[in-house]
């Protein structure tokens, strides 16, 4: 959630009021207030000129520097401009020929809102200072430099609490997709143990009723097949992708003919899915069923390979007595070397 204002409006906002503010200062040559009308039309269209350039629209929601120091210079031109052909003691007052003041409010304002309140107060701050030595501090609210200073200073505020909502709204956000994340991960581990209890249920249950109706005495036979069982069930835990009913079946088959099988899904094919996984889990079966090797290892190719799995069979050459991981790995023949692809 992003907390802001259209900057269009603002824009449109502060252009009509400038230009409102531009109407009163042409409307006060009529007056004849200044003793020359010349430096005020040149006031006029520097401030017309700097309104623009403040307003002109840009992708960056704080104002550049450089931006921000041509609308202070502005600011502290125009009163000057202005004050060299105004009395300040003109009988009847000025009328609108103080223009200026709201000029400058309305720059500074527009600074302020573009996130450069240093500036802006600056600017108010030498607005304040020649009205007090052009006319003296009691003309301060009569001239309106106090509803200038005052646009100032909501301006900041807003932009500080528009500022900090922004801030907020982003921590909320980042907590809120943190939330989620967590949810999300507590769920799949939830129904991955689900699913595995549901694997083992359907793998294991047959041969507890068993164990418990023969109290625990069991064939040789049987206890054979329990080591079957138990290899199936570690196999859904460390070849979980590498896994489907057909690979399932022939890991077994080949278990019960003496073969020590062994599955390791190391991540390497979790980007494979649909036709294509079912390809490779189809080859991995036909090996299964075509090899007589005394060991087989099935192991994941990381991602970026043209492989998806490796398939490595091994006959011992001393009746299989050898271990797989002993220092007799040496005396074992290759049987099977099977490299299936990723994508035919």
């Amino acid at each position: 959630m992003r907390v802001s204002v259209p900057r269009p409006l603002i824009v449109l906002v502060a252009a009509l009021f400038s230009g409102y503010i531009i109407v009163l200062g042409v409307y006060s040559l009529q007056g004849q207030f200044a003793s020359s009308n010349e430096p005020v039309i040149v006031a006029l269209a520097v401030y017309a000129f700097a309104t623009f350039a403040v307003l002109v629209p840009d992708k960056r929601p704080r104002m550049p520097i450089w931006l921000a120091a041509f609308a202070v210079a502005i600011a502290v031109i125009l009163p000057i401009i202005v004050a060299l052909v105004v009395d300040p003691r003109r009988e009847g007052g000025n009328g609108y020929a103080t223009w200026y003041v709201a000029a400058v409010g309305t720059l500074m304002t527009i600074t302020a809102v573009r996130r450069r309140p240093g500036f802006a107060w600056v600017g108010i701050g030498f607005l304040v200072l020649q009205t007090v030595l052009w006319t003296g501090p009691e003309y301060l609210a009569a001239l309106g430099v106090i509803g200038s200073a005052s646009w100032v200073g909501i301006a900041h505020l807003l932009t500080n609490a528009l500022a900090k909502a922004v801030r907020d709204s982003q921590r909320f956000a980042i907590a809120e997709r943190g939330a989620a994340e967590w949810q999300a991960a507590q769920e799949a581990h939830l129904n991955e143990r689900q699913f595995r209890l549901g694997q083992t249920t359907v793998m294991a249950l047959p041969m507890l009723r068993t164990i418990q109706q023969s109290a625990g005495d069991l064939t040789a036979a049987q206890r054979a097949e329990c080591l079957h069982l138990e290899g199936a069930i570690r196999d859904e835990i460390r070849g979980r992708r590498l896994l489907n009913d057909a690979v399932r079946e022939q890991v077994m088959l080949a278990r019960r003919r003496g073969t020590t099988v062994t599955l390791l899904d190391e991540g390497g094919i979790d980007d494979i899915e649909g036709d294509d996984l079912d390809r490779v889990l189809g080859a991995l079966a036909d090996a299964l069923r075509r090899t007589n090797a005394d060991k087989v290892i099935a192991r994941t190719v990381p991602e970026g390979s043209d492989v998806a799995i490796t398939v490595v069979g091994l006959r011992s050459s001393d009746d299989g007595s050898a271990s797989l991981l002993g220092n007799s790995l040496d005396d074992d023949e290759v049987e099977l070397w099977l490299e299936i692809p990723r994508a035919l």
